[in-house]
């Protein structure tokens, strides 16, 4: 049922249809070294990518390993979901998500869960592009948490750039530094 709420809704959404801003690319892959600061510090890497299915439309995934300080456990955290962006300025869309998410720290503790977010996204300058989302995230048995993510790319070239992202969620925070290459 859930699911085909959410195809109707994608699909009312088309006739509304406008391409990604100005200096926007749904198409890209980025790897590098994540951490966590909070009740428990971690760190590790992580990979994630997007790619545009329509004008509007961009799928897009991620995982990262990281290994939590001092008790020699590694978690493992996957995301697989589905994303719509709308053109609100020249160089500005506003940007929805929703996604699947699974986490899993070895001998039996894992859950699955989900998030949806919302935000804006654009280029700030010929070679800089950031944005700023507030999301919801909730796995089974855990209570569910609202977050706020920030993020920027600084562009070498068409292709190449350095990324960077900081999660906030209630005490933790979770960031993010690597290249992305972008198409």
């Amino acid at each position: 049922m859930k699911h085909s709420l959410l195809a109707l809704t994608l699909l009312a959404a088309l006739p509304f249809a406008a391409s990604a801003a100005e200096g926007v690319s749904y198409n890209h892959v980025q790897g590098g070294y994540v951490a966590t600061n909070g009740d428990l510090d971690a760190d590790g890497f992580g990979i994630d990518g997007s790619v545009a299915v329509h004008p509007n439309f961009h799928l897009f995934g991620g995982y990262n390993n990281q290994e939590i300080d001092g008790i020699n456990i590694d978690v493992d955290q996957w995301q697989l979901g589905v994303g719509y962006n709308y053109e609100i300025a020249p160089k500005a869309d506003l940007v929805t998500r929703i996604a699947y998410e699974k986490i899993d720290a070895g001998s039996g503790a894992d859950a699955d869960g989900y998030s949806a977010e919302v935000g804006v996204r654009g280029a700030l300058a010929s070679k800089v592009e950031g944005y700023a989302m507030a999301g919801y995230q909730d796995y089974e048995q855990v209570d569910g948490d609202f977050y706020g993510r920030l993020g920027a790319q600084v562009k070498f070239n068409e292709n190449w750039g350095l990324s960077g992202d900081v999660k906030f969620a209630d005490g933790d925070t979770q960031w993010f530094v690597g290249p992305r290459l972008t198409w």
